[in-house]
């Protein structure tokens, strides 16, 4: 993975589908163009939703995600930038 430079984390850990996404897209809206997000999630859906949503937008880039443990948990995370 490759470091970024990170404007916002959004932890939507514990929030279960759409919350995620509904949490991420609330803070690309008040992004600047070229902000990156970091989004923390514990939703194993959220690895498929967040390319969908990426594949799907204009205004936004999945530029990386991984997993990582937590507390004995799977987080996901996901770096978004806004274009």
């Amino acid at each position: 993975m490759s470091e970024y430079q990170v404007s916002r984390t959004v932890d939507s850990k514990g929030d279960s589908c759409p919350m995620p996404i509904v949490e991420a897209r609330q803070a690309v809206e008040e992004a600047e163009v070229g902000d990156v997000l970091e989004v923390l999630s514990t939703d194993k859906g959220s690895q498929s939703d967040f390319q969908g949503w990426s594949d799907g937008s204009d205004d936004v880039e999945l530029l990386d995600s991984d997993t990582i443990e937590e507390g004995g948990e799977t987080v996901y995370r996901f770096y978004i930038e806004k274009v």
